[in-house]
C-alpha cells in the first residue's frame, strides 16, 4: 500500500512525463500517416482486441522499424489507391494476410515487394469484407436494442474481445428465450459465466441451450 508521500511522488512523476507522452503520441500519429502515404493512402490502425498489449513506446518502435523498411524500398503505389482500407502491424508474423473483418495483417519484417503484390491482389476482397463488417455492425446494434427491450435490461453490452458475428449469434438465440428474471439487470456477453464486482452478469456468447442465464 502506498503512503501519503508515495502517492504524492507517484503523481508528481506522472505529471512530469505527460509532455513527453503527448509528444510521443503526436510523433506516433505522424508516423502512421507517413506509412499510409507510402502505401497508397491505407489507414494504419491499432485494434486492441486483436493485437497484443503494447506500450506507446513499443508501438512507436514497431511503426518506426516498418517505416524505415518502406522508405528504403519506395514501392510504387498510386496515391490514394488504397484509401478506405486498413492495416495493422504485427511482429509475430512473416507473411501478410487479410482478416475477415477487412483489415490487412502486415508483418513488420515482411518483404515490401511481396507486400505490394499481396495488398493489390486482395484489395477488392478487403473492401467487400469491410462492407460486410459495417452491415453486420448495423444488425448487431439492432439486435442489442431488441434484446434490451424484450428483457427490460438496464444495460446490455459485450466485452471488446467478442466479435460482432459472435454477438449477433448470441442475441438471436437469446431472443428465442423467455427470461423474465433478467428485468433491470446489467448483462455482459463474454467468453465465460461470471458475476462482476459491480453486479453485472456475464454469459459466454456461445452459451448452450439449457444453461443460459439460469
Amino acid at each position: 500500500m502506498l503512503g501519503t508521500m508515495d502517492v504524492h511522488h507517484h503523481w508528481t512523476k506522472l505529471f512530469e512525463r505527460l509532455p513527453s507522452y503527448f509528444d510521443l503520441q503526436r510523433r506516433l500519429m505522424l508516423l502512421e500517416d507517413q506509412i499510409g502515404c507510402l502505401l497508397g493512402g491505407i489507414q494504419v490502425v491499432y485494434i486492441e482486441e486483436l493485437q497484443p498489449v503494447l506500450t506507446l513506446e513499443e508501438y512507436y518502435s514497431l511503426l518506426d522499424v516498418f517505416y524505415n523498411r518502406l522508405s528504403k524500398t519506395r514501392i510504387p503505389f498510386h496515391p490514394r489507391s488504397l484509401s478506405g482500407l486498413q492495416m495493422i502491424l504485427s511482429s509475430d508474423r512473416y507473411a501478410p494476410s487479410l482478416h475477415e473483418l477487412g483489415h490487412f495483417n502486415v508483418p513488420t519484417l515482411c518483404d515490401p515487394a511481396s507486400l505490394q503484390r499481396f495488398i493489390l491482389s486482395r484489395a477488392p476482397q478487403a473492401r467487400e469484407n469491410l462492407k460486410r463488417k459495417d452491415e453486420l455492425k448495423v444488425i448487431e446494434n439492432e439486435l442489442i436494442q431488441a434484446s434490451t427491450k424484450k428483457f427490460s435490461l438496464e444495460k446490455f453490452y459485450k466485452e471488446p474481445s467478442v466479435s460482432s458475428k459472435q454477438m449477433v449469434d448470441c442475441c438471436k438465440r437469446l431472443l428465442g428465450q423467455s427470461l423474465p428474471y433478467l428485468q433491470g439487470m446489467h448483462l455482459c456477453v463474454s467468453h465465460f459465466y461470471s458475476v462482476m464486482q459491480d453486479g453485472d452478469l456475464c454469459i459466454p456468447w456461445n452459451w448452450k441451450d439449457g444453461e443460459a442465464v439460469k
